[in-house]
């Protein structure tokens, strides 16, 4: 066929059929019958999908009519969001099947035990079809209710139901969908035209792609911090599926992608035959997209290498993940390179890959289910010839980053043992009760390698995403890898079936001269704001102490007296059992001051200010990381905060706040007038933090002082290839990898860390020089900073003793400025405390060590 006559016809499909006039038959194919008894999606929308974008209670109310009318389908529901939304799914076969689904799991349960005896050529095929994790990426949800139709009304599918079963999830991410479509629906003409510039098409900060709390779900999978990730990895691990297909969208100047992706980028761990497959698979959607005459490509774009994104998780799982990414229309009607591209036109290409994934999974049922039990097989074997038999992580001084670490892994369906007695192993001590032990003999012995592993040396130097996630790095945490099982000699116990949050405790009575709690657990910050919140006084110790009971407190111990509260002394202790209890915190009854070291009347032992917090968000300000700090101070320490919008800044009363934080991103919406406001308050005393750009905003405006370097990619060289162009520019990017770094232990900033070694989790080139004031610098990077991940050697040589945070200092107030982030996707449990001290002790720290 000529290109321009089928570029024709690709531009007539795109106008030929617009959200005003579009119909089901638009979607369906032509050869099929339906079964009249089963409600179709307008019935109950109150309009035809793609006509309006569909909320999320639209698509609930679907779902449940489904399940009610048909016996091929029941509704599973398998969680809450933040903004309490369920999280469903419909399970889709033969009746027959639908009446034993839990007989036909636990058959499944049995392809990761090598010894198994199973009919695989008996068993049903399971197709997961996740929809929407990114909640403006509106096509996956809209199409999700034409695959319930068809998959329970198709009369001519009945026979191939008897050896599948679909698991449809219409909408991954709730609250985000729900904030898109509100805002197209609240902007739809109903005579569009498609101009990038229409409002519809633009949505406001922070935009639908992400959760309640700005998260990116699509990075989730594999830390299951959410509780979307949470409710839907649980179902994965029991049901098992051999295909999880992940709805996406991409930029409106594009087509359609399916995957496999960049082969070079694929993760060493994944076995090569999951390739192999995926682009046997690729041929189903390549015929069926033919049909309908879509533009399509594969193989040049993304990535299978991360095992946190929902196209790549399922490949660590003897599964076989597939991405489809179709151009946005973003809205109703939408310009691109290629024509105006309509909302129904994108569903149509989700729903066709829809049909052609149930037609491969058909057809490769017996390969797909022969392909998992191998993929067991083959990690059992791997095993026995890995020199390394189990791995032992913990932290002596903190339960809480151990428990949740530990917490990560149960949801993976990884066994687990907690360690009973103390050991010390080549010469790094283990905690009874604060430690535990994975066996790398189980069938998850290849996603246990991919949490623990080290990697500096890659095929390729471009990543879709980060390039490393070690996790003991991540929460810093000790660890060790084995070449015993370990369990035979020590004792332990099996936690695979849960793990329970151990309470605190206070030890001592009532009426004491003061109590005190040590900063090493992960929720002490947790603990600290209660007791402030209580209106009891609260003090932390720059200097060691010693009880009389030889009991040493370290530096950012917490002394805990009632202050001016008229509470009793046994209402003040019930306080103090109440918040110890929920946060895990020991809490010591001190019976006197004159202690050794310093006594608790000491001018080193410093009031703290209850923290009142304005965190800047809306326009401008990177929406992923104010959304870690906002689930970090909401979800996890329940402090409560202040979302403040940039355009507040000339109207707040900024004295109202002790403590202001400046996500990474764009200040230049703050002018002149913000900026010397903003002066004004640190020079009055407060506390202002920053994180990544927002310091060469506050540098910039002389509000605080931070210098920064820029690295030398200059290149002699007179001629070089075109067609390397693009990777020799991306491999220049720190898309995410972790660095070792020297932290001061005795600054504020370092409380509650034993080990001045720590490790941060980088993306970006942003290289801060040390402060000329040594004082200023309580973290740089080491002198071979490199622990994990990719990094273009100029980087690398440009990181070496750089700082990390640093604190400037203007009046009476400072500025602690962060270049990495401390809270990274909700993960990073090792740093957290560091962004935590200061919030909570930047107000102690001395003048004199500022720059």
């Amino acid at each position: 066929m000529k290109r321009g006559l089928f570029s024709s016809i690709l531009l007539f499909l795109f106008f030929s059929v617009s959200a005003q006039n579009v119909n089901l038959d638009y979607y369906l194919p032509d050869d099929v019958t339906y079964d009249k008894e089963i409600t179709k999606p307008s019935s109950i929308l109150g309009f035809e999908v793609g006509e309006w974008h569909v909320n999320h209670t639209q698509v609930v109310q679907y779902y449940k009519a489904i399940a009610a009318q048909s016996p091929k389908a029941t509704l599973i529901t398998y969680g809450q969001t933040y903004e309490k939304r369920p999280l469903i799914m419909l399970a889709v076969s033969s009746p027959k099947n639908i009446k034993q689904l839990d007989k036909l799991k636990e058959q499944r349960g049995g392809l990761r035990y090598p010894d198994f005896k199973s009919d695989l050529a008996g068993m049903p095929v399971v197709m997961y079809m996740g929809h929407s994790v990114h909640g403006n990426e509106a096509s996956g949800v809209n199409a999700s209710l034409l695959s319930a139709y068809h998959f329970t009304a198709a009369k001519e599918i009945e026979e191939d139901l008897e050896n599948i079963i679909l698991l449809i999830d219409p909408a991954i991410n709730p609250d985000g969908i729900n904030r898109f479509a509100s805002w197209v629906n609240s902007h739809k003409s109903y005579y569009p035209n498609g101009d990038r510039n229409n409002r519809e098409l633009n949505e406001a900060w922070p935009r639908g792609r992400t959760n309640h709390y700005w998260f990116d779900l699509n990075r989730d999978w594999l830390p299951v911090q959410h509780p979307e990730s949470k409710g839907r990895i649980a179902q994965l691990q029991e049901w098992l599926p051999n295909i999880v297909l992940d709805f996406h969208e991409m930029g409106t100047d594009n087509t359609y992608f399916f995957q496999p992706g960049i082969p070079s980028r694929n993760n060493p761990l994944t076995p090569a035959k999951n390739f192999e497959l995926t682009e046997k698979i690729a041929t189903y959607h390549a015929k069926y997209l033919d049909k309908i005459g879509s533009l399509y490509y594969s193989k040049e774009s993304f990535d299978d290498y991360y095992f946190g994104k929902g196209s790549t998780y399922p490949d660590i799982q003897g599964a076989v993940g597939i991405l489809f990414e179709q151009a946005s229309s973003r809205g109703n009607l939408h310009e691109s390179d290629y024509g105006k591209i309509s909302f129904p036109f994108t569903i149509r290409n989700q729903f066709t890959t829809a049909l052609s994934s149930f037609d491969a999974a058909t057809d490769m049922r017996v390969e797909l289910n022969t392909y998992m039990s191998d993929f067991y097989k083959d990690a059992k074997t791997e095993y026995t010839e890995d020199d390394d038999k189990a791995i032992i992580f913990g932290a002596m001084e903190d339960y809480g980053r151990t428990f949740h670490f530990a917490d990560i892994l149960l949801q993976h369906n990884i066994q687990l043992y907690s360690l009973e007695e103390d050991v010390t192993l080549n010469g790094v001590p283990f905690k009874s009760g604060k430690s535990f032990i994975v066996p790398l003999d189980q069938p998850q012995y290849r996603l246990v390698k991919s949490l623990f592993e080290s990697r500096t040396t890659f095929q390729d130097s471009l990543f879709y995403d980060v390039s490393t996630w070690n996790m003991p790095m991540a929460f810093n945490l000790n660890s060790l890898s084995l070449s015993s099982k370990i369990l035979n000699l020590a004792k332990v116990v099996n936690v695979s079936n849960g793990l329970s949050f151990k309470e605190g405790k206070v030890i001592g009575e009532a009426g004491a001269y003061s109590y005190a709690f040590e900063w090493d657990e992960y929720y002490t910050p947790k603990a600290l704001y209660k007791l402030m919140d209580l209106g009891y006084q609260l003090r932390v110790s720059h200097k060691e102490f010693q009880t009389k009971d030889k009991k040493n407190y370290g530096r950012g111990t917490i002394l805990v007296e009632k202050g001016n509260s008229e509470k009793t002394d046994k209402a003040f202790y019930e306080d103090l059992k109440t918040i110890a209890a929920k946060t895990g915190v020991n809490i010591y009854a001190l019976s006197t001051g004159l202690t050794g070291g310093v006594n608790l009347g000491s001018p080193s032992i410093s009031v703290l200010k209850k923290p009142s917090i304005a965190l800047l968000v809306d326009d401008g300000v990177g929406s992923a990381d104010a959304g870690e700090i906002w689930h970090l101070f909401d979800q996890r320490m329940e402090i409560p905060i202040t979302l403040m919008a940039t355009h507040r800044m000339s109207v707040a009363d900024l004295d109202r706040y002790n403590v202001i934080i400046l996500p990474t991103g764009d200040y230049s919406i703050l002018g002149e007038k913000e900026a010397e406001k903003l002066k004004s308050w640190v020079q009055k005393g407060g506390t202002l933090i920053s994180r990544g750009s927002a310091m060469n905003w506050l540098a910039d405006n002389d509000i605080a002082v931070f210098n920064f370097q820029n690295p030398d990619y200059s290149d002699t060289t007179s001629q070089k290839q075109y067609a390397d162009l693009e990777n020799a520019r991306g491999a220049k990017v720190t898309g995410g990898a972790i660095f070792k770094a020297k932290l001061d232990i005795t600054h504020p900033i370092g409380y509650g860390y034993k080990n001045a070694e720590i490790h941060v989790f980088k993306q970006g080139n942003q290289f801060l020089e040390p402060s000329g004031n040594p004082y200023a610098n309580p973290l740089v990077y080491a002198e071979s900073p490199l622990a994990s991940g990719y990094v273009h050697p100029t980087n690398l040589a440009m990181m070496k003793n750089k700082g990390v945070i640093q604190i400037s200092g203007k009046g009476k107030g400072k500025t602690i400025g962060f270049v990495d982030n401390p809270n990274f996707r909700a993960y990073w449990f090792g740093t957290n405390k560091m962004f935590l001290n200061a919030v909570f002790f930047g107000q102690t720290i001395n003048n004199a060590s500022t720059r």
